[in-house]
């Protein structure tokens, strides 16, 4: 197996010492040879590059400190260890300026081979901890995707359930959440809502959404599928989805012993997204801002979605009237800070219907 040498730049004025240390090197490694800094760093330009370069300190012209200086402010070569050769040694200076390590002259052969073997060593161990690092972050980067798209797989699962056994709106949960997420984009700047909508909380708030009805799995058809209007104790029957959609969450979070920005949403929506701004909701009656936001911002979607959409129990309105009932709705059903969001992104809310449309039967 033939296996490649490093590349060691030995740089002297001396001719007498390059081939002294030549003969010191060569059996182990392959050697080039430069009489002058300018020579050394013509070198330095052409690949394949030296792996370490032996600069002596005291080069006439382009000393060696300059050499090393120029040869660490360049991406290409800031990695190339660099061994000084001084007659009266400078350490400090040395390293100040990037050097790796500094051999006293006259040279002695094991010391100078000892030197270059170790910092190739190091360099070599360097780079291969850099690759690790780079295949590591690769490794996480891979398994984060892939359990953010199983997590995006179960909620689309979960939500699906409830939502299927309703509407025949297929696209309903998709357009639902740009719905949501254009209503966050649109009020991230203002005062009332700008500490809680970061980039982070509105990707939360996106996975969450399609939940906000999980709980009408356990609403028993005849009253979740009845094309007439329920009788009062159906209707409070039907109340209880909220209920049983934030049960749902609470067991998951006890399950899991903590809960994160994404529980806590879909908790807040599967829970509070029928309370309404002037407290005439339910399930608790809360008013203003006790309705947690990303219920509020649910409410609006929702609701709009519903009227543009057909059901067993309605046909289905124009943008606009939709549009005008929500307006009307406004400081009563809705936030009114909310509603002028969406009175705003009205075009994204109709892009948004166009692109997710449910399939013409």
């Amino acid at each position: 197996m033939n296996v490649k040498k490093a590349i060691v730049l030995i740089v002297d004025e001396a001719t007498d010492q390059l081939i002294q240390m030549n003969a010191m090197l060569e059996d182990q490694y392959e050697v080039r040879l430069a009489n002058s800094g300018r020579a050394a760093l013509d070198i330095m330009q052409h690949v394949p590059r030296p792996h370490l370069v032996v600069v002596d300190a005291q080069l006439s012209q382009v000393d060696g400190y300059s050499v090393c200086q120029q040869l660490k402010s360049s991406p290409d070569t800031a990695e190339i260890p660099v061994i000084f050769l001084q007659r009266e040694v400078d350490e400090q200076r040395a390293l100040a300026c990037g050097g790796a390590d500094v051999v006293a002259k006259p040279v002695i052969g094991e010391v100078l081979r000892a030197r270059v073997g170790t910092h190739l060593q190091l360099r070599h161990s360097r780079e291969l901890l850099k690759q690790q690092r780079n295949l590591l972050e690769h490794v996480v980067e891979e398994v984060t995707l892939e359990l953010s798209q199983m997590l995006d797989a179960m909620i689309w699962a979960l939500a699906s359930l409830a939502e299927t056994r309703e509407y025949e709106t297929a696209n309903h949960l998709r357009r639902v959440q740009h719905y949501v997420v254009a209503l966050a984009r649109q009020l991230q700047s203002h005062k009332r809502f700008e500490e809680e909508l970061s980039d982070a909380n509105i990707k939360a708030l996106f996975k969450a959404a399609p939940l906000h009805d999980i709980g009408k799995v356990s609403i028993p058809d005849a009253i979740l599928l009845k094309p007439d209007r329920l009788t009062d104790a159906e209707f409070e029957i039907m109340k209880k989805h909220t209920v049983y959609g934030r049960d749902a969450i609470v067991n998951v979070e006890h399950a899991l012993g903590y809960t994160n920005t994404f529980l806590r949403y879909a908790r807040e929506i599967a829970y509070s997204h029928q309370e309404k701004f002037d407290g005439s909701g339910y399930p608790e009656g809360l008013k203003g801002e006790t309705i947690p936001m990303s219920a509020r911002l649910m409410a609006v979607a929702d609701v709009y979605d519903a009227l543009i959409s057909k059901r067993v129990y309605k046909p289905a309105f124009t943008h606009e009237t939709a549009m005008e009932m929500i307006r009307q709705g406004s400081g009563e059903h809705f936030d009114p800070d909310v509603v002028d969001a969406m009175l705003t992104v009205e075009e994204e809310f109709m892009a948004i219907a166009e692109r997710y449309s449910d399939p013409v039967r």
